[in-house]
């Protein structure tokens, strides 16, 4: 009986986030120089809104520490020009 429950809540919370996602819109980045750079290399591991929420926490400095931390932890194939063009754009686009 316990099983029952616990997948029948588990089908119930898949359903509902499912639909919930479905209402998302995209993430719409400032179209400045840049922009092609960081969608093309950051979109490819994890959504774009963690910039929208970040940037009024974010200096330039702490936007160069977490595409560092992307690379050097978590192994993001960046390559160093593009490195410093995301660095760039979010420092001046997404700093706090």
């Amino acid at each position: 009986m316990r099983m029952k429950h616990t997948i029948a809540t588990a089908c119930f919370f898949a359903a509902v986030s499912g639909s919930a996602f479905a209402d998302e819109q995209p993430i719409e980045l400032k179209v400045t120089p840049g922009r092609d750079v960081v969608q093309n290399n950051c979109a490819s591991c994890h959504s774009l809104d963690y910039i929208q929420m970040n940037a009024p926490f974010m200096t330039g400095k702490v936007w160069e520490a977490e595409v560092t931390k992307m690379i050097k932890t978590f192994h993001a194939p960046i390559e160093e020009a593009d490195a410093k063009v995301i660095i760039e754009y979010l420092t001046k686009n997404y700093a706090g």
